[in-house]
Formats: C-alpha cells, sequence, structure tokens
C-alpha cells in the first residue's frame, strides 16, 4: 500500500509557512521598533520634564525674593529692558517683576561721574535732561524694592526717558550727593 503524502499548504497570499526563525526575528524587530517609536519620545519627555522643574523652581526662587537682589542682572535682560549698566559699576542691585500686562526691572547702582554720563547717553539720553530735585520714580515702584528719595541733605536729579512701544521707558533719579560717585537708580517698564 502506498502513503501519498499531502504537500505541504501554502501561507496566506499562497506563500509557504513562515518558519519558526524568521518568525521570531520579525517579533523581536517590531519589539524593538516599537520601544525606539515610544520608549524615546517617553524618555526624552521625562528628562525635559525634569529640567524645566528644575528651571521653574530657579525661577521661582528668583521671583519669590522680596527686594533687590545684590547680583547684575543678566545680558538679557539689560537689553530687553535697555539698561546699560556702565563696566566698573559697583553695589549692582535689582529687582524684576512681571505680570500680563508690564514687566519692570529695578536698578540700582554706583558709578563714576564720567560713566555717569556713559550710562545715560547708552540709554539715550543726557546729563543735561536730568532735572534738580525731581523724583521721577513712582511712589508704587519706590515702595515695590523699598527705596526712600525723602533723605534729608542729599542732592536728587531725574529724568523720564520715554520711547515708542514696544522699547522700554525708563525713570531714573541720581543722588548726585557725592559728585565723583553718584548713586543711580532706574525703574525700566515694558508692555507688550
Amino acid at each position: 500500500m502506498t502513503v501519498s503524502r499531502q504537500p505541504s499548504t501554502p501561507g496566506e497570499g499562497g506563500k509557504p509557512p513562515e518558519d519558526r526563525r524568521h518568525r521570531n526575528r520579525r517579533r523581536w524587530l517590531t519589539a524593538i521598533v516599537i520601544v525606539l517609536l515610544i520608549g524615546i519620545p517617553a524618555g526624552y519627555l521625562v528628562i525635559s520634564a525634569g529640567q524645566s522643574r528644575e528651571s521653574g523652581r530657579s525661577k521661582e526662587a528668583e521671583s519669590s525674593a522680596t527686594g533687590l537682589q545684590h547680583l547684575r542682572p543678566s545680558k538679557m535682560k539689560r537689553a530687553i529692558y535697555e539698561v546699560p549698566i556702565p563696566a566698573g559699576a559697583t553695589g549692582v542691585r535689582y529687582f524684576e517683576t512681571s505680570n500680563w500686562k508690564t514687566s519692570r526691572l529695578y536698578v540700582q547702582f554706583d558709578v563714576t561721574s564720567g560713566r555717569l554720563d556713559t550710562f545715560l547717553t547708552e540709554m539715550g539720553t543726557s546729563r543735561s535732561a536730568l532735572k534738580d530735585g525731581a523724583i521721577t520714580i513712582t511712589p508704587r515702584d519706590r515702595a515695590t524694592v523699598g527705596w526712600n528719595f525723602a533723605i534729608p541733605g542729599h542732592d536728587w536729579a531725574g529724568t523720564r526717558h520715554r520711547q515708542e512701544r514696544p522699547r522700554p521707558s525708563q525713570d531714573v533719579v541720581v543722588d548726585l550727593s557725592d559728585p565723583g560717585f553718584p548713586r543711580v537708580y532706574v525703574v525700566s517698564t515694558t508692555t507688550p
């Protein structure tokens, strides 16, 4: 008696059935692709969220500071608010406030008489714009950082430097009690 053997049945679409090795390799390749397509972006998001959280904490610490900080504002802040603090300025302090309507940079520093002229010129004004006895910084802004311009025996002068929006405008008060080393107070305000 002869036993007839049935030819192996073809797989889908008339293709021969997939052998075990090829099927395992295809499954591994699929798993690797899934990990690459999902795992890498997910890992990136986790890392990015961590960095964002740290950045937020730094900004929160800076913004929660009350009053002037004993630091020089960053170059970017000085550029945005157009407050060109001269090289060699000492006692530099600043504070920044920001809300949906207005952002302000409060800056205080001491300079030589010549560097005061440089500062005013770079800001777009001059010493001749300073008016004797003028306190151009508003009471609200003075209270924000604790500036007191009612101290007797001081020689105050001030100016307002107004610019077209979106460029910032500055209110400047200078203590000229020691003409060789004036103290400068600036509030630069920008609105979107």
